[in-house]
């Protein structure tokens, strides 16, 4: 029986769906043991619901903190800032999941019952965002036949999200920080201040320390904003939770399209792990997503092992801190070490997987060009065939990792022979 994909590297007590169609069997577990171990998971984790296909529902614990220890500390940092009434600062590349832990935030706030309402600060003009955000009453401007509320009075008694805060026009974060410091704002047109009881929690995929030294953000507003601050780390730093996302993302969309995808073979994950994901958690989600609905891994392969537009020099200048050391040394070997990788497996795919055509190619001995493949994470011939025949697929030829080649009947490889059984040459 083919062993689970991503299911067989989790615990059972922690994987994120119960009530599988069919239970996962390891090798030398019986049918019954296999049986009692999907009870248990349904009984400890959360099946997919209707309620959970909501695009508003969050995802269970399992998906959002995963097992790594940054995470463990981010998730103890919510649970303390959610009931107390303080802005927050969350940080991290896009695609980490900033909104999520800001309805999560809200949603274990005592504002939980108040609305939820974000703001995309880059998505309007300063002009059209200032009555966005802060309304307007009668007569403000030409045009102006009625009074609107503004987001900040739409969330009272709730979470105003401000979403890209370090794209804020500086004219208006004086007035974000008079809501900050007051509780207070300005409609315009309006003669007098308005109150209103608002949590603000502010997201950023900027360094608002660098925005402030070019000018482009307030120093002042920046200590307001930054009472608690969350950074989320990127994918790549927290591998071990890709086969709880992985998974996660995988039932939702075969619940939602109404799919039975497999999970995804052994070394498709590996390939996840090794992927430097520049996207993040929203790049998974669209992978898992469009292998649901195509159930074909050798073009999610292709594109993990050749990624168009990829800049891993402006990825690893992310990971460079404002201040303090910078490991010259350890970033440039990361950088090396990728083009490499992305060399070997061009000449890999010019000499149809031959390994010691390769080698010759590159003018290293055999047994470094094996030494640098395992390095690199890149399949040989025989886990590229093993890996086929686990995921119950055709073959492809061995000399085309990419599967699109046509597999050769063992005749047309086999070399000519005389009546002696001696090669014949041609």
């Amino acid at each position: 029986m083919r062993r689970g994909g991503v299911v067989r590297f989790l615990p059972p007590h922690s994987k994120p769906f119960g009530n599988p169609s069919a239970p996962y069997q390891r090798d030398g577990e019986t049918s019954q043991s296999a049986a009692a171990k999907v009870k248990l998971m349904s009984s400890t984790t959360p099946p997919i619901t209707k309620a959970s296909l909501n695009e508003d529902a969050l995802p269970p614990d399992t998906a959002i903190f995963g097992q790594t220890e940054s995470l463990r500390l981010v998730r103890l940092k919510v649970e303390k800032v959610a009931v107390a009434n303080v802005p927050v600062l969350i940080c991290g590349e896009s695609g980490t999941g900033k909104e999520v832990i800001a309805k999560l935030i809200h949603r274990n706030s005592t504002w939980c019952t108040g609305p939820f309402v974000k703001v995309s600060c880059p998505a309007l003009p300063a002009s059209l965002l200032e009555s966005e955000l802060f309304g307007y009453v009668k007569g403000a401007f030409t045009g102006a036949n009625g009074s609107k509320p503004g987001k900040v009075e739409q969330a009272n008694g709730g979470t105003l999200v401000m979403d890209e805060i370090a794209e804020l026009d500086p004219t208006l974060q004086a007035k974000l920080l008079q809501l900050l410091q007051d509780g207070q704002y300005c409609p315009i047109g309006a003669e007098t201040d308005r109150r209103v009881d608002v949590r603000v929690i502010c997201i950023t995929n900027h360094r608002l320390e660098q925005e402030i030294e070019a000018g482009s953000f307030r120093q002042d507003l920046f200590y307001r904003v930054n009472v608690v601050r969350i950074d989320l780390p990127p994918l790549r730093q927290r591998t071990e939770d890709i086969p709880f996302l992985a998974d996660y993302f995988l039932g939702l969309y075969n619940s939602r399209y109404q799919r039975s995808a497999p999970p995804v073979s052994d070394y498709l994950l590996e390939t996840f792990r090794r992927y430097h994901w520049p996207g993040n958690i929203r790049e998974l989600e669209n992978l898992i997503r469009r292998y649901v609905l195509l159930g074909v891994e050798d073009a999610i392969q292709r594109e993990l092992l050749e990624p168009p537009g990829r800049s891993l020099i402006r990825e690893v200048l992310w990971e460079i801190p404002p201040s303090g050391q910078v490991p010259l040394k350890k970033l440039t070997h990361q950088i090396t070490l990728e083009l490499e990788r992305k060399v070997i497996h061009s000449v890999l795919q010019a000499t149809r997987w031959n390994q010691r055509q390769a080698a010759k190619r590159l003018g290293i001995s055999y047994r470094a060009l094996l030494y640098k493949i395992r390095q690199a994470g890149l399949p040989s011939k025989r886990a590229l065939l093993h890996s086929r025949s686990v995921a119950g697929k055709p073959s492809a030829s061995a000399n085309d990792p990419s599967g699109t080649a046509a597999p050769q009947s063992p005749a047309q490889d086999a070399p000519k022979k005389d009546s002696n059984g001696s090669p014949v040459s041609p």
